[in-house]
């Protein structure tokens, strides 16, 4: 019981803080009336804790990708977002380029879903659009999908990687970060065996699980610390009535933010007070940038129970796919039918999420690819989010992208 209440308590707590985000909102607008007096250090001090009492906070919205724009070929270019294809639970979505200009590769992001939205990528995509024709599996909600439209497990990932790579057609390449890896590797699999035309010409894969078990992490740890019935008697919930969704049994996207901001406590608090301090000290550049992580880091999506469940299940507890045992709806997935996909692997040296090790395990599942088509690149310096977001991600593991998909097309 407690466990089916626990959505209901999360939300009636957050309603409760709600009039408290209001009322610090409304002393903000005040800011502006005090002239030379709100500059005062109390005064400042003041201000900075009302608006992270008002503007700090967990929401179930995706925020904007915000990509309007890209130097592409030397020019800058306008971008703008056209979905493809829609099912329940996902949108293919498209960063479209003016018509007329060169002809660049088609390559499909395979985004996480596991508690963030799709935009987590925004500078994973931003960077792809110079020198490719980006489109991203764009996942919904699961809290606003209806119990009408069915439900949505592993296999149904799957299917949904399929389906949009046979939507864009050849030639085509794919990119997966971190969860969906296995996912992307297992369709490319199964449509190797089927001669489909439409199987990707390249796959990378940035700092996934493929291999749990060779390097296990805290993530691992934790998945392995319970059996699978605590899972799903411990984290799974049900959707309050309040939305469309209601009725559908998930796990809620703020339990695997919680697991996420607990495994990093230290930091989170050190750039909260930082985020206090900058706004304190009227630093409102620097502000800006811890707010803008924050905003997406809290932005967060409920996932269906049944592919949570199966997701902690095949991947983290039995990593089905590395011992050759995964089965795609009663058909068991051999890697070994991969031989005319390019294979790109990628890990940072700090991952303490896929640590080094897991991602690459592919190119020995791989076993029919010949050497020339396979390769692995270790950025050095860079934890989880560094190998797909950041400086390191645009100057250094960009390029290598960049020229493996090019070698490929």
């Amino acid at each position: 019981m407690g466990c089916l209440m626990l959505y209901k308590m999360y939300q009636g707590f957050n309603d409760m803080l709600e009039p408290l985000r209001w009322f610090a909102a409304a002393g903000l607008k005040l800011r502006d009336s005090l002239g030379d007096y709100a500059e005062d250090p109390l005064m400042r001090s003041v201000f900075a804790a009302l608006d992270m009492t008002a503007n700090t906070k967990v929401t179930h919205v995706r925020t904007d990708f915000a990509i309007k724009s890209v130097i592409s070929g030397n020019m800058e270019v306008d971008v703008h977002e056209e979905v493809i294809r829609s099912t329940p639970f996902a949108d293919l979505l498209r960063f479209a380029k003016p018509e007329g200009g060169a002809i660049q590769p088609k390559i499909l992001v395979v985004a996480p879903l596991s508690g963030h939205f799709a935009t987590l990528l925004r500078n994973t995509v931003a960077t792809l659009l110079r020198d490719h024709d980006v489109y991203i599996t764009d996942w919904k909600n699961a809290r606003d999908v209806p119990l009408s439209a069915g439900v949505f497990g592993f296999d149904d990932y799957v299917d949904h990687v399929i389906a949009f790579l046979e939507e864009l057609g050849p030639p085509v390449h794919l990119l997966a970060v971190c969860q969906p890896c296995v996912q992307a590797l297992a369709a490319t699999a199964l449509m190797s065996e089927d001669g489909n035309p439409a199987t990707p010409r390249s796959l990378t894969l940035m700092g996934g699980p493929v291999d749990v078990d060779a390097n296990p992490t805290g993530v691992n740890e934790l998945a392995n610390s319970h059996d699978f019935e605590w899972f799903e008697s411990n984290l799974i919930s049900t959707v309050p009535w309040r939305y469309p969704g209601a009725g559908r049994r998930v796990y809620p996207g703020f339990l695997q933010l919680t697991a996420f901001v607990s495994m990093n406590m230290s930091r989170h608090s050190q750039q909260h007070r930082a985020l206090y301090q900058h706004l304190a000290d009227g630093e409102l550049e620097q502000a800006a940038t811890i707010r803008e992580f924050y905003e997406e880091y809290f932005a967060v999506l409920d996932m269906t129970a049944d592919f949570y469940l199966e997701t902690i299940d095949r991947v983290f507890q039995r990593a089905l796919l590395a011992k050759g045992k995964l089965d795609y709806r009663g058909r068991r997935v051999d890697c070994s039918k991969i031989r005319r996909t390019a294979l790109l692997t990628i890990e940072g040296e700090r991952d303490d999420i896929c640590a080094v090790g897991q991602t690459s395990a592919a190119h020995d599942l791989c076993s029919s690819l010949r050497p020339h088509m396979k390769r692995h690149y270790l950025q050095a310096g860079v934890g989880h989010y560094g190998v797909f977001s950041g400086s390191r991600w645009e100057n250094q593991v960009y390029p290598q992208v960049r020229n493996f998909v090019l070698g490929a097309s």
